[in-house]
C-alpha cells in the first residue's frame, strides 16, 4: 500500500497532468494554513489510500468516473469527508483544510463499516500511542479502567476483566485482532485474561451491543486488542521498554519489531513481568501475640504503633505473579493485499488472593496454604486481505485462529483443578464495491470451543459450544446524515455428555441442629449422583440501525437502536459445584429448587437473553474544545444472573485434619448456594468526555460515567460500579510530556441482597516523560506515580474487595526506545 502511494507521487512529479487521466491531486493544510504531513487520504469503498509528503501534497491515480467519497485522517485533527465527482477522465486539484480536535480520533479495526469515537452511531473508544503506554497494567481490565464507561473487576491485581456499562463475564467479548482470545476469563473473576497490553498497538472498546460484528457473546460490548503480529508492510520499526514499580517490586521488559523485504514482512515481540505481593495503605489491629493481621493482609517491617494499631508495610498475600510470552509472525505482501501467519506462546503464573487452604493455625507464610494458577496458551492466527478487481466485490478479509489454552490451580505443590479451552475460529468478510453509494459487506463467522475443567473445583462439566453466523452491515451518507444498518443471525449449539446432578446436602444454617438425628441418611443420599447428556440449540438474531447527523458545522448527533439476542453460556446453564474464586457454590439455570428445597432439574424453558438498547450521542468534533456526551438505556429481558438461595453446601475441599472435639456444627468449610435464574433488568446511564486545548502545550480533559443496574420489578444487580468523575491536566512539548489525573469514585450503596456498600475514594496519579536521542536512538525516560495520596480504595465491582483493595502509593521508573 505504501509503495503504491510513493509511486503515485513520483509519477505525478515526473509527468504532466494531461498524461494522468482520472487523477485527484491536492494538498492538506491545517486551520492556520500550515501543511499537514503524513495525513492519510483514502477512497471509501476501495483499497486506494495515499499519504501526504513533507509538503502536505498527495496524488490519487487510477480513478474511474463517478462519485468518490474521500476520507482524510491525521493525528490530532478531526476527520474530514469530501465527495468529489470524476467525469470524462478529468484531473482535479483540491485543498483539504483540517481542524484541530482535542479528542483523538482513531478508526476501529476489524469492522466492515467505518467506526470512530467522533463519527459512528455506536459509541466506541480507542486506547493507543502514549496514552496506552501510560495506562497499561498487568491485567486488561486495569489497563482500560480510565476509559469512559469502562471499569475493572479488580481481582487483587493478578486478574481483572473489563466491565462495560455494568456488564462483564459472558456478555463482554475479548478478542485479539478480531478473534476470540479463547481463555476462561469469562467463567470466573479469578481467571486472568490471556492477552498482553505492553506489546499491543491499540486497544478498542465498543460500548453497548456489538453483536453484529462479533456474535451474541458481545451483547454488552467488545474489547479488541490490536497488534501487528501479522504485518501488513515491511517498514523496519520497533519499540522496547523496561520498567520497575515500587508497590510490588514489579519488573517489566518488552519489545516488538517489524522488518522485511519488498514482498515478505517479519514480526516479533516478547515480554517478561515479575512482581511480588503488593502493598496496601491499611492499618491492622494488633493480635494478642503482637502480630498485625487484617483479612489476608500481612504486616512487614512495622514502623509505628499508636492506640492499638500498627502502621507499616501491608501486603495482600498471594498477589504475586510472573509472566512471559513471545510472538513471531510473517506475511507475504502483494500489490493487492497480504496473507500471513503468526504464532504466540503466553505463560503466566499468579497467586489467587483469598484462595488458600490448609490448617488455619499455621503461619501465613506457609507456601502449602497458597493457591496459584499456572497458565499456558498457544495461539495461531492466519490473517489476510485481498483487494479484488471485480464488478461486485472490492475486498476480502480473512481471519482464522486456533487456540490451545490450559491453566492449572496448584495447591501445596499438586494440581487441584485444571481448566482447558481449545478453540477454532474462522471469519471471512466480503466487502462489495460501492453500490448506489452504499458501502459494506457480508460476514461469515464460525467458532467451535471445547471447554473442560477437572479437579476438586471443576464446577462446570466438559462442554462443546459451536456457532455459525451470517451478518450484513451497510452504511451510506445522505447529505449531512450517515446511516448505518445491519443484521446477524446465528446458530449456537451447546453439548455436554457428562452433566452431574449430585444430591447435595444443601441446608440453611439454622436447620442443621434440627437434622442431627438424620445425619446417616444425609450421608447416604449425598453419595447419589445423576449423570445425563445435555444438548441445546439456539438461534440468536440481532438487528441494529443508527444515524449520525452533522446538524451544524463542528457538531453531530448520533442515535443507535439495536435488538440483540444471546445464547446462555455453558457455565450459566450447567454449573454445579464450588467456585472458590467467587466464594460460592454455583448451580446453573438447568437446575432449580423444588418446594422441599431440594435441587433438581428445572422445568423452566431455557431461552435467549434479549437486549433492547438505545444510545443517544452529542459530539463537538472540532476546535479547541471537543466533547462526547452519551446517554444509554438498555432493557435486557431474560437476563441470566445469580441469586442467593439462603442455603449452604460443603465446598468438598479438604481443609486439613479436623481437630478432635471440634465443633460438629462448624460451617467454615461450607459455601453459600447461588442459583442462576432469569429476570428482566434495566441498565441506564451516561458517559461524558470533554477536552479543552488551552494552548498548544496545555490541555484539560474531564470525564464522568454512571450506570444504574436494577431489576425491572425492583432490586439492584450486584457489583455495579459507582458514579465517578475526574480530570486530567496535560502539558506536552516536543520533548516533555506531563500529566496529572484525579478520579473520584462515589460511595456505592445500591446493593443486592447479601452485598455490602463501598465507601467512596479519590485517586491521584501523575506521570512525566522526557524524550531524548542517544546514539541516534530515540528514547523516552519516564516516571509514573499512582495513588499518590496513599488512599485506601476498595473496588465495589471486585469479588475480593474486602481482602484486596487497590495498591497503595507507588512509583514506576522506566525507559522506552523507538527505532
Amino acid at each position: 500500500m505504501k509503495s503504491r502511494s510513493q509511486l503515485a507521487v513520483l509519477i505525478a512529479a515526473l509527468l504532466p497532468a494531461s498524461v494522468l487521466a482520472s487523477t485527484i491531486e491536492g494538498v492538506v493544510l491545517n486551520n492556520k494554513g500550515k501543511v499537514v504531513t503524513n495525513a492519510t487520504i483514502e477512497v471509501e469503498g476501495s483499497d486506494l489510500k495515499v499519504t501526504t509528503n513533507e509538503n502536505g501534497k498527495f496524488v490519487i491515480a487510477e480513478l474511474n468516473n463517478g462519485l468518490k467519497e474521500l476520507h482524510v485522517v491525521a493525528p490530532g485533527y478531526a476527520h474530514l469527508h469530501r465527495d468529489i465527482t470524476i467525469t470524462n477522465d478529468e484531473n482535479q486539484s483540491v485543498t483539504f483544510n483540517l481542524k484541530r480536535s482535542p479528542i483523538e480520533v482513531i478508526d476501529i479495526e476489524a469492522t466492515p463499516i467505518h467506526m470512530s469515537a467522533m463519527e459512528s452511531a455506536s459509541p466506541v473508544s480507542v486506547l493507543s500511542g502514549e496514552q496506552l503506554r501510560r495506562q497499561q497494567a498487568a491485567t486488561l481490565g486495569d489497563s482500560l479502567e480510565k476509559l469512559p464507561g469502562v471499569n475493572t473487576n479488580f481481582h487483587g491485581k493478578v486478574a481483572s476483566t473489563p466491565i462495560i456499562r455494568g456488564l462483564s463475564g459472558p456478555r463482554v467479548l475479548i478478542t485479539q485482532n478480531g478473534l476470540d482470545v479463547s481463555d476462561v476469563s469469562r467463567v470466573g473473576p479469578d481467571h486472568s485474561v490471556a492477552s498482553e497490553a505492553s506489546t499491543a498497538q491499540q486497544i478498542e472498546v465498543l460500548r453497548g451491543p456489538a453483536t453484529l460484528f462479533y456474535g451474541s457473546g458481545a451483547i454488552g460490548g467488545v474489547v479488541n486488542v490490536v497488534d501487528n503480529r501479522v504485518p501488513t508492510d515491511s517498514t523496519t520499526r520497533g519499540e522496547w521498554n523496561v520498567e520497575h514499580n515500587s508497590a510490588d517490586n514489579q519488573k517489566v521488559a518488552s519489545f516488538n519489531a517489524t522488518t522485511g523485504t519488498d514482498s515478505v514482512a517479519f514480526y516479533a515481540d516478547a515480554f517478561w513481568r515479575e512482581a511480588d505481593d503488593y502493598e496496601v495503605p491499611v492499618a491492622a489491629d494488633i493480635d494478642s501475640d503482637g502480630e498485625g493481621h487484617s483479612g489476608d493482609y500481612k504486616v512487614e517491617n512495622s514502623n509505628e504503633e499508636s492506640d492499638g494499631f500498627t502502621v507499616g508495610d501491608y501486603k495482600v498475600e498471594n498477589s504475586n505473579e510472573e509472566s512471559d510470552g513471545f510472538t513471531v509472525g510473517a506475511s507475504y505482501l502483494m500489490d493487492n493485499g497480504f496473507i500471513g501467519l503468526a504464532v504466540e506462546q503466553f505463560n503466566r503464573q499468579y497467586g489467587i488472593p483469598g484462595h488458600t487452604h490448609g490448617d488455619e493455625e499455621e503461619e501465613h507464610s506457609d507456601e502449602e496454604e497458597s493457591v496459584f494458577a499456572d497458565l499456558e496458551q498457544t495461539k495461531v492466527q492466519l490473517l489476510g486481505e485481498y483487494n479484488l478487481d471485480n464488478k461486485w466485490l472490492n475486498k476480502v478479509n480473512l481471519r482464522v485462529g486456533h487456540t490451545d489454552y490450559e491453566h492449572a490451580e496448584i495447591e501445596g505443590g499438586a494440581v487441584g483443578t485444571t481448566f482447558k479451552n481449545e478453540t477454532n475460529e474462522f471469519r471471512i468478510d466480503l466487502l462489495h464495491n460501492q453500490f448506489n453509494e452504499w458501502n459494506g459487506g457480508i460476514s461469515f463467522h464460525y467458532k467451535q470451543s471445547d471447554v473442560e475443567a477437572q479437579g476438586e473445583e471443576a464446577f462446570t462439566p466438559p462442554s462443546e459450544t459451536e456457532s455459525f453466523a451470517v451478518a450484513l452491515m451497510e452504511e451510506r451518507h445522505f447529505g449531512d446524515f450517515l446511516v448505518q444498518v445491519g443484521g446477524r443471525i446465528e446458530r449456537v449449539t451447546i453439548e455436554a455428555g457428562d452433566v452431574l446432578l449430585p444430591n447435595i446436602d444443601a441446608h440453611a444454617h439454622d436447620e442443621v441442629e434440627e437434622a442431627d438425628e438424620h445425619d446417616h441418611d444425609h450421608e447416604e443420599s449425598a453419595e447419589t449422583t445423576r449423570v445425563f447428556d445435555v444438548e441445546h440449540e439456539f438461534t440468536p438474531i440481532s438487528l441494529s440501525a443508527g444515524v449520525v447527523w452533522d446538524f451544524t458545522p463542528n457538531y453531530n448527533l448520533g442515535l443507535s437502536v439495536s435488538r440483540s439476542e444471546r445464547a446462555p453460556s455453558a457455565s450459566e446453564l450447567l454449573s454445579f459445584g464450588p467456585h472458590i474464586g467467587t466464594g460460592t457454590y454455583e448451580v446453573g439455570a438447568l437446575f432449580d429448587l423444588d418446594e422441599d428445597g431440594h435441587l433438581g432439574l428445572s422445568d423452566q424453558t431455557i431461552d435467549l437473553e434479549t437486549a433492547n438498547n438505545i444510545d443517544l450521542t452529542l459530539r463537538k468534533t472540532q476546535g479547541d474544545v471537543g466533547f462526547i456526551l452519551n446517554a444509554f438505556y438498555n432493557q435486557v429481558d431474560n437476563y441470566y444472573y445469580q441469586i442467593d438461595t439462603g442455603l449452604f453446601a460443603e465446598s468438598g475441599h479438604d481443609h486439613g485434619d479436623e481437630e478432635e472435639g471440634a465443633d460438629e456444627h462448624d460451617h467454615s468449610s461450607e459455601l453459600p448456594v447461588y442459583l442462576f435464574k432469569t429476570d428482566d433488568v434495566i441498565l441506564h446511564g451516561f458517559e461524558a468526555q470533554i477536552a479543552w486545548q488551552l494552548t498548544d502545550e496545555f490541555k484539560v480533559d474531564l470525564f464522568s460515567d454512571y450506570v444504574r443496574a436494577r431489576l425491572k420489578n425492583g432490586g439492584d444487580l450486584p457489583r455495579t460500579p459507582p458514579l465517578r468523575f475526574g480530570s486530567e491536566l496535560s502539558y506536552q512539548t516536543d520533548k516533555l510530556s506531563a500529566h496529572i489525573h484525579v478520579t473520584r469514585y462515589q460511595k456505592q450503596d445500591r446493593t443486592a441482597p447479601q452485598e455490602t456498600a463501598t465507601d467512596g475514594y479519590t485517586l491521584v496519579d501523575a506521570s512525566i516523560s522526557y524524550d531524548l536521542s542517544v546514539l541516534n536512538q530515540d528514547m523516552s525516560v519516564y516516571l509514573r506515580g499512582t495513588n499518590l495520596t496513599d488512599t485506601e480504595a476498595r473496588v465495589h465491582s471486585s469479588f475480593v474487595k474486602d481482602i484486596a483493595p487497590r495498591p497503595g502509593r507507588s512509583f514506576a521508573l522506566g525507559i522506552r526506545g523507538y527505532f
